[in-house]
């Protein structure tokens, strides 16, 4: 493991992180105030929202206030597609990314100059947090193009004054080849394709361990402790947690601290948490679990008041830096949640036991189906190249009584031979739903 551990130097801290908690408080209540007036004055539907509500900008008188006013939702921005929630003029907008639109019309979000320059500051501010130094060269595997990560990442590590490789995604041998030839000290890239690429480095007879990455900065989906584990120790590397969405920022909302990763610290000088009852709307309590909902305080051109992420975590105070608080590794999604005759599952709960069980490899895939009246799911996982027929039987049976105690369901486990399942080379969708075919 390398030794980029340490604290940050405190001459590499930014104005933001020397704040002290009651400077930041006051700051965003300041900031607070001006972005629901810029917002009022220049959406029409949050003008339509808040008056519906009864509350005008100025009835925020203290950050608990907030509270009184209403969410924006994916939906809110996909009925307005493209340009409805933009708040500035289009002269003025200097950038346009979206979402893929899979599930329905994209996402569309602006960026004036001041919004480009605040996320590259960010996104610097996460890559020193995760280790990263001026004269580093960062790996970039994110996908570029509309996907805010490739280019988020791009020049928020320009503006850290490292070295940018920017690999995107696919093309996973030469990629292999780019990391061995160039020596980056840091890569960025979802959790998911990274093991694509470890998988790869020992294909091509190379091992992880001894390449010169230091550090892995990954985000754009859901992952666990037991992955942080398996890629540490298949690679010797730091491996360290970003969370951003696009109708916020993009990458850079909030990042684990290399020194502790104890969960990610909000960059709340620019991003305003708060943590509700998905069910009930009711803000809840610092440690209580429940949806993360974020505003943005210094955005110009898409405001984003109350947005709803649909992220699944809690709040805790900061630690590596004291002023920010922390949001625990994201658990899972609300719309990610099966509900599988009655008990709520999630994909993150079966990649636990995937990844504590011998013989199998961290690659997996649930099938639900549908038999007779009764929701069914399957577990596919692959087998290690190495493991017998004896050590794939006793695996299967692990994961089904793991996941069986665990989570209280009874699944169907089928232990496929190496490289058999489709691999991510961006964000990985895990689940797979028969039901309705």
């Amino acid at each position: 493991m390398s030794n980029l551990g340490a604290p940050l130097p405190h001459d590499l801290l930014d104005d933001g992180e020397r704040l002290t908690r009651e400077q930041l408080r006051e700051l965003q209540l300041d900031r607070l105030r001006a972005t629901l007036r810029h917002a009022y004055d220049h959406v029409g539907l949050y003008r339509k929202k808040f008056d519906e509500a009864g509350v005008t900008p100025e009835d925020c008188r203290t950050l608990e206030d907030l509270a009184r006013f209403p969410f924006t939702t994916k939906a809110d921005l996909r009925d307005t597609y493209p340009f409805g929630m933009f708040a500035v003029p289009m002269a003025q907008v200097r950038r346009v990314h979206a979402s893929s639109g899979t599930t329905g019309r994209p996402t569309v979000v602006g960026y004036t100059e001041n919004d480009l320059s605040m996320w590259s500051d960010v996104v610097a501010r996460s890559i020193r947090a995760a280790g990263g130094r001026p004269g580093h060269k960062v790996h970039i595997s994110y996908g570029y193009g509309l996907f805010t990560g490739g280019l988020g990442a791009h020049y928020g590590a320009e503006r850290a004054g490292c070295t940018v490789i920017p690999a995107s995604g696919g093309m996973t041998a030469r990629q292999v080849q780019i990391i061995q030839d160039f020596r980056p000290e840091i890569i960025m890239v979802t959790p998911s394709y990274m093991l694509t690429l470890l998988d790869e480095f020992e294909k091509q007879g190379v091992d992880p361990r001894g390449t010169s990455l230091k550090v892995g900065i990954f985000g754009a989906e859901p992952w666990t402790e037991e992955m942080r584990r398996e890629i540490e120790e298949r690679t010797a590397i730091h491996a360290v947690d970003i969370y951003g969405l696009s109708e916020v920022i993009g990458p850079g909302v909030a990042q684990e601290c290399v020194e502790t990763k104890d969960g990610l610290h909000i960059w709340e000088d620019h991003f305003y948490p708060e943590v509700v009852d998905p069910v009930t709307d009711e803000t809840m309590a610092e440690g209580e679990e429940g949806e993360i909902v974020f505003t943005s305080l210094t955005k110009e051109a898409l405001p984003v008041i109350r947005y709803r992420t649909r992220d699944l975590t809690r709040l805790l105070p900061g630690t590596a830096r004291p002023a920010f608080r922390r949001m625990r590794k994201v658990t899972g999604r609300c719309d990610d949640m099966i509900i599988l005759r009655g008990v709520n599952v999630f994909p993150t709960q079966i990649e636990e036991i995937v990844l504590r069980t011998p013989a199998v490899a961290p690659h997996f895939q649930i099938r639900l189906t549908r038999r007779g009246r009764m929701d069914h799911m399957t577990v596919r996982v692959e087998a290690r190249p190495d493991a017998g027929p004896d050590q794939r039987r006793a695996a299967a049976d692990a994961i089904v009584r793991g996941v069986k105690d665990g989570v209280g369901v009874s699944v169907e486990v089928e232990i496929v031979e190496p490289e058999t399942l489709e691999r991510s080379l961006g964000k990985l969708k895990r689940v797979k739903d028969l039901r309705q075919e």
